[in-house]
């Protein structure tokens, strides 16, 4: 199955990137949000560049997408590297508290600072940033307890950035999604596509299905396929079983078939699946990303 690589870089994010490297300057503390399910497939790699010695807040969202053991191995691997990852379902607001406090953490030392300069102290001022489609918008509604920002399981909905006020602490930038101009690695972008953190327009779902099928088997959660629909995957490839799963309950409507998988797995109904898993070092001291 062959079609053309995965990029996505629409106009309205090209201009709401610049127009979020300008509002940075006025910010204390960024708010980063990944999808718990892809976390490395989901960090950008200029954001460490553009907050530079910024507050940073590492928020992995949908941790209810994936298992406890998956939560405490990603857990485990940032606070090596020198992280504390912030785990919530924004969708149901799980996890929020976490989070005000750490923005309210980063407030004081940013006061502290002011007040040793003999400035007055300010509410602290947060961006909550990421990929498109990886909870930012629920996110700021669970922070504010009330729905002021549009909020949709689409990318690009956000497309304009605003300040929101939380209480007499803390002001939150709500800022669309942000993604690499260029899509280099294709796997990273198939788990986008898979998660539904790109634009559809970007992939073709009988591809993207039929890779998210062949990725279930290393990680030895073939058997959800066989719960949800009846058929066994055996030793079919991912296109394969796309094409008897078709066959075998949609009449042969491939790209009905594609649609429903994909669905399927990005509410839940395949189970709490992680697509990534920490990377491990192999003999010569160098990473290797861990697939689910």
């Amino acid at each position: 199955m062959t079609s053309p690589p995965i990029q996505w870089y629409p106009g309205h994010i090209a201009k709401a990137e610049k127009a979020l490297q300008e509002q940075l300057k006025r910010v204390d503390v960024v708010l980063e949000v990944r999808d718990a399910r892809i976390p490395l497939s989901t960090e950008h790699p200029q954001v460490k560049q553009w907050i530079g010695t910024k507050e940073r807040v590492l928020v992995l969202n949908r941790m209810d997408m994936i298992s406890m053991a998956a939560r405490q191995q990603w857990t485990g691997w940032f606070r090596e590297r020198g992280e504390e990852p912030l785990f919530t379902d924004a969708q149901h607001g799980k996890g929020i508290e976490a989070i005000t406090r750490a923005a309210q953490t980063a407030g004081e030392k940013m006061n502290q600072r002011r007040r040793d300069r003999d400035m007055l102290p300010r509410p602290v001022r947060a961006v909550v940033m990421g990929f498109p489609n990886v909870g930012k918008s629920a996110l700021i509604n669970r922070l504010l307890n009330r729905r002021v920002v549009a909020s949709s399981r689409r990318a690009g909905v956000t497309r304009q950035l605003r300040w929101v006020r939380i209480s007499d602490q803390i002001e939150l930038l709500d800022a669309p999604g942000v993604l690499p101009s260029k899509l280099t690695n294709q796997l990273s972008a198939i788990k986008l596509a898979i998660c539904d953190d790109i634009g559809e327009a970007s992939y073709d779902n009988q591809r993207v299905a039929a890779i998210l099928i062949d990725l279930l088997r290393p990680i030895q959660a073939e058997m959800a396929l066989q719960t949800r629909y009846n058929l066994s995957l055996e030793d079919l490839t991912g296109e394969d079983y796309l094409h008897a799963l078709a066959k075998f309950r949609y009449q042969d409507n491939v790209e009905r078939t594609a649609r429903q998988l994909l669905n399927d797995f990005r509410v839940g109904q395949l189970g709490t699946i992680a697509l990534e898993m920490p990377p491990t070092e192999n003999d010569d001291g160098r990473e290797v990303r861990g697939e689910g």
